[in-house]
């Protein structure tokens, strides 16, 4: 396993209508990398964004999806989710306002 530092555990916010519609619950969406554990997810999110406090946190690896052009047979690349729950207490996340 990779030495995986906490700036390079999150890859980037996945928007979609049914994350969005979580945030008014405190609960984020972020795709991270696919070697990073649960307690590496939540010290990123904690260290990155100021007053957020994480509550729980929950991963789900997606496999590559098989994919065609022509004769040529592919896979696209295997991705992580991780879905955080912050306290009640804590400060919302900023790169999520005004979306």
């Amino acid at each position: 396993m990779a030495d995986i530092k906490y700036y390079d555990v999150i890859l980037k916010p996945v928007i979609t209508e049914k994350s969005m519609a979580g945030m008014g619950e405190k609960k984020y969406t972020f795709l991270v990398h696919p070697e990073a554990n649960k307690s590496q997810v939540k010290e990123a999110v904690e260290k990155m964004f100021d007053g957020a406090k994480v509550k729980k946190v929950n991963t789900m690896n997606i496999p590559g999806k098989n994919r065609r052009r022509g004769a040529v047979v592919g896979k696209t690349a295997k991705t992580k989710k991780a879905i955080v729950w912050l306290t009640e207490d804590s400060k919302d996340i900023e790169i999520f306002t005004g979306l």
